[in-house]
């Protein structure tokens, strides 16, 4: 090998060099921003559990509380089925269509 030959082998592997650098930067800066989103989604987590348990404690169940809604409206005297939602319900009459939305799991 000549000194030419020698100094474009350096100069191919100086290039393949800082390429292989920026590309491990680039993975460098991406880890990051996946550590980032992990601990924000772990924070998140642990938030929610707490509320969890919180609302397990006091018993008040977040799934039900339509339902609860729709009972409290009932019982106030109006139709909660689609046929007359919000009409009052004329002496406070039961309506078929009314108990089987409450009725339903």
């Amino acid at each position: 090998m000549d000194k030419k030959e020698i100094f474009d082998a350096l100069d191919d592997f100086s290039q393949n060099l800082l390429t292989t650098l920026a590309e491990v930067d680039a993975i460098k800066k991406h880890l990051q921003g996946v550590i980032d989103e992990n601990t924000t989604l772990r924070l998140e987590n642990s938030k929610l559990r707490e509320r969890l348990e919180k609302e397990d404690k006091t018993g008040h169940k977040s799934s039900n509380f339509g339902k609860e809604n729709l009972e409290n409206i009932y019982e106030d005297g109006f139709h909660i089925c689609t046929f007359s939602y919000g009409q009052r319900r004329d002496n406070d009459e039961p309506c078929m269509f009314c108990v089987e939305l409450l009725n339903r799991d």
